[in-house]
């Protein structure tokens, strides 16, 4: 209001800045999680140069860089995807058209400036960032990780406790994922009816084809879909033993989605309680389906051409 001035201007204008580059981004068609990340990583940058963006200058961003990767640990891919946050918003800033320039100097008698370039940022200099250390699994480790599930669910079964149901979903998830070269999210929004006949494979029956819906997008556009073709002839067993004999048996299992468990109330979010974002790492059985004591034997391995043996429940199973 004319003739009072604000209690605390920067943090209103620093609020204000932040909201007008959520909206500007939002504007681009950009999803709302890579909007979240882009805040949260700013908002970072002003607590380690503990100054608001109208007084940042490049050896703020030296230091903040040089602290990540020395006591963070940051990879060089992180590190790069933080600078461009920054550099992205020193952008929104100096553009003439949002007039963040001239609002700074009428308060502040300063003016935002680009403190990220070329001479101080990371550079993509190649399409395969990856570390050194890290290799694809060898054949030995690809039996001994879907193994391992197929024994959790055993071994929940026989001590007559309950979540051998969750035990044969992941199980029965990782394999899906494996057979189709799926990431984290395209496996968790597949739906029953996204597979499909292939006239070339009519062996593999119903689920000759799987249709990927939620592909990884670009900027500003829809999840990518595409279509993947089945190969292994333990794949159609594997989700047909997953569909027919144990997802019926789930909580919400009325629905379309393949995973009933991994979809929130709304059928697009994370179920309460499960992080599916460290599916490989959690605690809870992870991996292979099947359970009760009384099972015939079924063939579906998930990696050499050899089959492995796997539990199906019998009928009259509790």
């Amino acid at each position: 209001m004319d003739g009072l001035s604000s209690l605390r201007p920067d943090e209103q204008v620093f609020e204000a800045m932040i909201k007008g580059w959520r909206n500007q981004q939002l504007a681009r068609n950009l999803s709302l999680g890579y909007v979240n990340d882009q805040e949260r990583t700013v908002r970072s940058f002003t607590r380690h140069a503990d100054v608001m963006p109208w007084q940042w200058t490049p050896q703020h961003v030296d230091e903040w860089s040089a602290d990540l990767r020395a006591v963070h640990g940051c990879v060089r891919s992180t590190l790069r995807n933080y600078q461009g946050s920054v550099r992205q918003f020193c952008d929104f800033l100096t553009n003439p058209a949002y007039g963040w320039s001239e609002e700074c100097l009428r308060h502040f008698g300063t003016h935002p400036v680009q403190v990220v370039y070329d001479w101080n940022a990371a550079t993509h200099a190649d399409e395969a960032e990856g570390e050194p250390e890290r290799r694809a699994f060898t054949k030995p480790e690809l039996e001994q990780f879907f193994d391992h599930p197929d024994e959790a669910v055993l071994r929940v079964r026989g001590k007559g406790r309950k979540g051998w149901l969750p035990a044969f979903r992941d199980a029965a998830l990782f394999k899906v994922a494996y057979a189709y070269g799926l990431r984290r999210n395209e496996t968790r929004m597949l739906d029953l009816t996204d597979f499909g006949r292939n006239p070339e494979g009519r062996e593999f029956g119903e689920y000759g084809t799987l249709l990927v819906r939620y592909g990884k997008a670009k900027k500003g556009s829809p999840p990518k879909r595409r279509s993947v073709l089945t190969v292994w002839h333990w794949t159609p067993r594997t989700i047909e033993e997953w569909i027919s004999e144990v997802r019926p048996e789930m909580r919400h299992s009325t629905g379309r989605a393949l995973w009933p468990s991994e979809r929130g109330p709304a059928g697009r979010g994370p179920a309460a309680g499960l992080p599916v974002r460290r599916l490989p790492g959690r605690r809870r059985p992870g991996s292979r389906a099947g359970v009760p004591l009384a099972a015939q034997v079924v063939h579906h391995p998930p990696d050499r051409g050899r089959p492995r043996p796997a539990v199906r429940p019998a009928a009259g199973r509790p």
